[in-house]
């Protein structure tokens, strides 16, 4: 009966640990979500940036698995190179290791408190405190999750056959790293495995060697669910969390035969034993970023020999199915996953001009042309998908639904109009020409070009969330775009005036850029308009009553 109740309260602290992780994740998605996608998606240009990215990312989502699977997102949809992806996942390693330690300072008592504040912040309205205080929610149950882990294994300390079972490992090192594996991919958390090792190492009948080893198996099984979820995804997808898994399978590898020396290693630094798991946890990841961080590209052309490319698909739309016409909620879901590709299409052929402004590269427009060409098809497709809905009888929500996805894709074909037929004619002009424009107007221009690049982002998440106070956020970034157009013109005008030989060169291509960009943004905007049009904040005129 003892027993019984000892694993119903080990498991209990485990549920518990593993549900404040989820609202820590959820919480952190909910407050920081778009700018940790921001963040990931532009902080990987070096990689010192990338590792701090996928560190930060990883600290504030508790989750190393959602920052590989939104990397690989990223690398599939070419925003990042699959070398930084690389780096960015070591970074998140050495995040969730961190975390870990953090937890295991000794600080469960504060969870009372922490619960509480975050109880305040969620019950105060705003989303992003909601999210915030949902984050502290999910820490203050992990950290009582951690104490109570620690009460339900005090027990063990005096049970034979949790000695015999020790023993056994102890002497079969491979099984031990096995079983720590399982632990954490059934959990999908490396962090919990460690937590759960870190409670009955304190039990002190954990040898130190074995300690390692288990710790080494947390960080293998953690990296497998990312591979498993990718597996439907792109190969460029695919690559990265599986070179992801292949570096930790080789840092066990190599690591495993020198647990018993690591464990001596431990025993001479001035480290408290009750904390070596999660030590072990940060040496171990942060020792392998070290090393594979200069083997990140030769890795990559690793994965690519490895997980080769498909065929290259048509623009036929990937989401389209004629069969779930019958089923509008689903069609709708699908009408709208394919969206949100055009919507990412759009995002790549800003980032190649933007690009090719900043660094005088024409290279970076070669592929505009056959980007605005699959935007083309697949808005027309989604229109004609969704017309053939519209037969099968609609209920007015669904109905609604369908005229903002379609109003949404015309809107993002107009933008795609626009680069081709604008944008890129203008870059490749100063290109071509060498034109230089003024410090000044070239900060104004690019500095208008990243703000729209992260505007598109935004849209992209209002689309799908509906989010009202993210709507009105974006009605507010119409503003401040309308504003930043008017003053770099007037101060374009300015620079004219004085004489300044580089604004007179580049005059006219500032000023069309400027308006190409305005029109772009007043586009990306429409997307907060239905919303904000069912809460009646939205006036039909712009014109003041007299």
């Amino acid at each position: 009966m003892t027993s019984t109740i000892v694993m119903i309260n080990l498991f209990g602290a485990v549920a518990l640990l593993l549900f404040g992780l989820a609202q820590v994740k959820e919480g952190a998605s909910r407050a920081f979500g778009a700018k940790l996608r921001t963040g990931l998606a532009t902080g990987t240009r070096s990689g010192l940036r990338s590792f701090i990215s996928g560190f930060v990312a990883t600290v504030a989502l508790q989750s190393s698995t959602a920052t590989a699977l939104m990397v690989s997102s990223f690398v599939e949809r070419q925003l990042i190179e699959p070398r930084m992806a690389q780096i960015v996942l070591l970074g998140a390693n050495v995040g969730t290791a961190v975390t870990a330690w953090i937890v295991a300072t000794g600080i469960d008592w504060l969870s009372p408190l922490v619960i509480l504040i975050g109880i305040v912040l969620y019950r105060s309205g705003s989303t992003n405190r909601q999210g915030g205080g949902l984050a502290l929610i999910g820490i203050g149950l992990m950290l009582l999750s951690l104490h109570l882990l620690s009460s339900a294994t005090e027990p063990m300390r005096q049970s034979p056959a949790l000695a015999a079972f020790i023993g056994l490992l102890d002497n079969a090192w491979p099984v031990a790293l096995a079983l720590a594996a399982m632990v954490a991919f059934v959990s999908s958390s490396s962090l919990a495995a460690v937590v759960l090792i870190l409670s009955v190492s304190s039990t002190g009948i954990l040898s130190n060697g074995l300690v390692i080893v288990l710790v080494l198996g947390a960080n293998l099984g953690g990296a497998i669910p990312p591979v498993i979820a990718s597996l439907r995804g792109a190969p460029s997808a695919k690559r990265v969390t599986l070179g992801n898994l292949i570096v930790r399978a080789i840092g066990c590898a190599i690591a495993l035969p020198l647990a018993g020396f690591g464990g001596e290693l431990l025993e001479m630094l001035p480290l408290g034993p009750a904390k070596l798991p999660v030590d072990a946890h940060l040496g171990f990841n942060l020792i392998l970023a070290i090393l594979a961080w200069p083997f990140s590209r030769p890795l990559a052309r690793l994965m690519r020999r490895l997980v080769p490319d498909e065929a290259q698909p048509d623009n036929a739309p990937k989401y389209l199915d004629q069969r779930e016409l019958s089923t509008p909620v689903v069609a709708l879901a699908s009408a709208t996953r394919e969206t949100l590709g055009v919507g990412d299409l759009i995002e790549r052929m800003l980032i190649r001009v933007s690009d090719a402004f900043e660094r005088s590269d024409l290279s970076k427009l070669a592929e505009i042309g056959g980007l605005e060409q699959r935007v083309d098809v697949l808005q027309r497709e989604v229109k004609v998908y969704l017309s053939k809905l519209g037969r099968q009888g609609l209920s007015q929500d669904n109905a609604n639904r369908s005229i903002v996805i379609i109003d949404y894709a015309i809107n993002l074909e107009h933008i795609g109009d626009i680069i081709e037929k604008g944008l890129v004619p203008q870059v490749a002009k100063k290109v071509t020409q060498g034109l230089k424009f003024s410090d000044d107007g070239y900060d104004e221009l690019a500095k208008l070009f990243h703000l729209t690049i992260d505007n598109l982002r935004m849209a992209q998440t209002i689309f799908v969330t509906r989010d009202f106070n993210l709507a009105k956020q974006m009605m507010e970034v119409k503003v401040e775009v309308r504003h930043m157009e008017k003053q770099s013109s007037g101060r374009h005008l300015e620079r004219l005036r004085d004489g300044r030989v580089e604004s007179l060169q580049t005059s006219s291509l500032h000023l069309d850029i400027l308006r190409d960009l305005k029109r772009i943004n007043a586009h990306i905007v429409s997307v907060a308009h239905p919303i904000l049009d069912e809460s009646g904040l939205l006036i039909e005129s712009r014109l003041r009553s007299p």
